[in-house]
């Protein structure tokens, strides 16, 4: 557990670089820009665990390409806990803003561990992005 804690946040600090100029963002940026919308700022610390392009391999999370009227725990290739694929949720945007805030409370026994933005505007900026990706 603590490797994981350790590994969290150095993704975390990783992905903390505002605006995603930086020049070792530039070519994920520039790929996500032609293949879809660019993710808002407040999407960074999901980018640690997580990729949102099309096709994209899953990382320490799932691909969230898909995610809004997905299933749970269906995402392809991905080892999810049994808590998350016996959770029966499908997902929207309305769950999503629930879960980021605290995954465990929502899906005790969930692999995701890190909580996302208590700012509902943060909060609406990830679920709007992750919308237009699901279409």
């Amino acid at each position: 557990m603590k490797s994981f804690c350790l590994l969290a946040a150095a993704a975390l600090l990783a992905s903390c670089g505002g605006s995603g100029s930086s020049s070792s963002d530039s070519g994920s940026s520039a790929s996500l820009a032609s293949n879809g919308p660019k993710p808002p700022s407040q999407f960074g610390l999901c980018m640690s665990c997580h990729s949102s392009e099309k096709g994209a391999p899953n990382r320490i999370g799932p691909n969230l390409a898909g995610v809004i009227g997905r299933k749970a725990g269906t995402a392809p290739g991905f080892a999810y806990s049994d808590a998350m694929k016996g959770s029966g949720i499908v997902w929207n945007e309305d769950q999503i803003a629930r879960f980021i805030v605290n995954p465990s409370a929502m899906v005790p026994g969930t692999k995701m561990m890190i909580h996302g933005p208590r700012d509902p505007a943060a909060q609406k900026a990830i679920t709007s992005y992750l919308a237009q990706i699901s279409q």
